[in-house]
């Protein structure tokens, strides 16, 4: 459901998306990873975050589910942005970082600690997985794209189904975007153990 708003909105998804201030998060991330590492950004969307990290001096790879915005992607980033979706992510220990914004949320929950476990694997011990989620408590579908939305409890409970990851760090913050006014969001920052 979720791939197919994306594919039917690549374009408008990606001139909203692309500008939005994420240097915070950004680099509160990249400071936990030593410089020149590579970095999983999983669920890139216009590459934003993808190109940043390049640009911090980072090895990025990039997936994303869509095609249309993965192509968007390939042409902002000059990275080779590969097509794949979370069941799909099959690295073991390979990434000094993942990076997920604003994509694990269209996961179901029911199936969310499974992707959560898969981009864990994809880390090198000690590595750094960071997510968002829109906050909240609700399973709910807004205009043909699922969400899964967490508070703190649903972090904790997401956390307490999987091994392996310590939570190190989490944040409530605005939404990055002008045209979104009075949206929350939480990001988990997890080391791997």
């Amino acid at each position: 459901m979720s791939i197919g708003f994306y594919e039917a909105n690549a374009e408008d998804f990606f001139q909203r998306s692309v500008d939005a201030d994420m240097r915070a998060a950004q680099t509160a991330f990249a400071s936990r990873l030593r410089p020149g590492a590579r970095i999983l950004d999983a669920g890139c969307g216009s590459g934003r975050d993808a190109l940043a990290f390049r640009q911090m001096g980072f090895a990025v790879t990039a997936i994303e589910a869509s095609p249309k915005l993965a192509d968007l992607a390939r042409a902002h980033t000059g990275l080779d942005v590969q097509v794949m979706n979370f069941d799909e992510v099959a690295w073991r220990d390979a990434f000094a970082g993942v990076w997920a914004c604003a994509s694990l949320l269209h996961v179901p929950r029911a199936e969310l600690p499974a992707a959560v476990a898969r981009l864990r694997d994809a880390l090198t011990p000690g590595g750094v997985l960071w997510m968002s989620f829109k906050y909240g408590t609700r399973d709910r579908v807004t205009v043909d794209r699922a969400f899964t939305d967490l508070d703190e409890a649903g972090a904790n409970e997401l956390l307490a189904a999987l091994t392996g990851l310590e939570l190190v760090a989490q944040d409530l913050t605005d939404d990055a975007r002008a045209d979104r006014p009075g949206e929350r969001w939480i990001s988990l920052t997890c080391r791997k153990t």
